[in-house]
């Protein structure tokens, strides 16, 4: 089994844009337990499903298969309530892919960035448009998202982290 190492910031200003390449994501979990989520994603005209264990730190194990476009729109139909619906823009910094998602729907608004690391000690350069880090803060995780997305948030809650965003 594949083991998934990620680290999540917030984004500090829209320096990414340049040079990033959008794709078009909609995914929906059929399961999203403190222990595993099962995640239904299609990506422009590509789908996958994804099983991830829970979460150790920054690390999970994880196992991804491909499915046909028309199964995965059938599975979506039978996942739990609030889809997620995004653009991802990947970019290449320090060596490293970029994901940047600008997210829309009920999470509009809310733009974060990750990246996949090959072990969990893997030293980063930080770009510069890059926001605090929420690795460990689990709303910001989309399983959750899509259980408690962003336009549910208070407003204190919503200006507390474009303030730590910014680096206030």
């Amino acid at each position: 089994m594949a083991i998934e190492i990620e680290r999540k910031f917030l984004v500090a200003s829209d320096g990414w844009r340049a040079g990033a390449t959008p794709h078009a994501i909609k995914q929906g979990y059929l399961a999203r337990e403190p222990h595993r989520t099962v995640r239904v994603r299609l990506r422009d005209d590509e789908a996958w499903m994804t099983v991830k264990g829970p979460t150790t730190g920054i690390s999970r194990e994880e196992v991804e298969f491909p499915l046909e476009i028309g199964i995965a729109h059938e599975l979506l139909d039978l996942c739990l309530d609030g889809l997620i619906e995004k653009t991802r823009h990947e970019l290449w910094h320090g060596g490293m892919l970029w994901e940047v998602d600008e997210f829309h729907g009920s999470n509009a608004g809310l733009v974060v960035a990750e990246v996949e690391l090959p072990d969990a000690t893997h030293v980063i350069e930080y770009p510069s448009w890059l926001g605090a880090e929420v690795s460990d803060d689990l709303r910001f995780s989309n399983s959750q998202l899509a259980r408690r997305p962003w336009s549910a948030w208070s407003d204190e809650e919503r200006a507390a982290v474009n303030a730590l965003a910014r680096g206030d």
